[in-house]
């Protein structure tokens, strides 16, 4: 419950941050003069707007997964989930389609198409390796007697990570689709491709917190805050 208070918590300030930098507290009928600021309706303020909205939902379905793994922990029948090495690999190729998409993003503001071109291949590369990476992991972990019904702690583990696939091929067709734009130039495609950067962060950090709470990093991580400030 903690885990979803914290994220409720942080959802807010965020929010409240976005709407102030909109302007949620300026008031236009009391200002005189030209008007110095137009809303462009789909443009880039928009799509940021739609990709936030969709984030908080989306964080909010992963911590309410990860509010109840740990709440889960805490029955005597939960055993230690042994992770196949695979997923750390799996991990360590998402940091490298995070990074090149925001290489990307670098590239396709300075209008270096040719560098877009290979920060977006890379990534795409990368992206493809991780599910292959995590597709091997449950391979590994049904050979190992971690089936899908076999402890609590698999079959959480079966359940996030197919949400987080699920993400991961839907930021994909976006990306695909954002590839379509790269033949019109680099200025066009920038606003896209720094708005998969982002969603690409986004599942890196989601990914990374499900692993440590699937792990119980997460909860001896919280231990010893617990200790260090009482």
């Amino acid at each position: 419950m903690s885990i979803v208070l914290g994220f409720v918590a942080l959802v807010a300030i965020v929010a409240l941050t976005w709407l102030w930098k909109q302007g949620v507290a300026d008031r236009p009928w009391l200002e005189t003069g030209a008007v110095t600021r137009i809303p462009s309706p789909g443009g880039q303020p928009t799509g940021r707007a739609g990709l936030g909205i969709f984030l908080i939902v989306a964080g909010g379905l992963f911590a309410l997964s990860g509010s109840a793994v740990s709440m889960r922990m805490g029955y005597a029948d939960w055993f230690e989930m042994r992770l196949p090495g695979v997923v750390w690999i799996g991990l360590a190729l998402l940091v490298l389609s995070s990074l090149a998409l925001q290489a990307a993003s670098f590239a396709a503001r300075r209008g270096d198409a040719r560098g877009l071109a290979r920060w977006l291949g890379a990534g795409t590369v990368a992206m493809a390796g991780f599910l292959m990476a995590q597709g091997l992991a449950w391979v590994r972990l049904a050979e190992s007697g971690q089936s899908l019904a076999a402890t609590p702690g698999a079959s959480f583990f079966y359940l996030i990570s197919g949400l987080h696939v699920l993400h991961v091929l839907g930021g994909l067709a976006a990306l695909a689709r954002v590839a379509a734009r790269h033949g019109r130039g680099p200025a066009v495609a920038a606003p896209a491709i720094g708005l998969c950067a982002i969603y690409w962060h986004f599942l890196l950090i989601v990914w990374i917190a499900m692993l440590a709470i699937l792990t119980g990093w997460a909860a001896d991580a919280a231990a010893l805050c617990r200790a260090i400030l009482s």
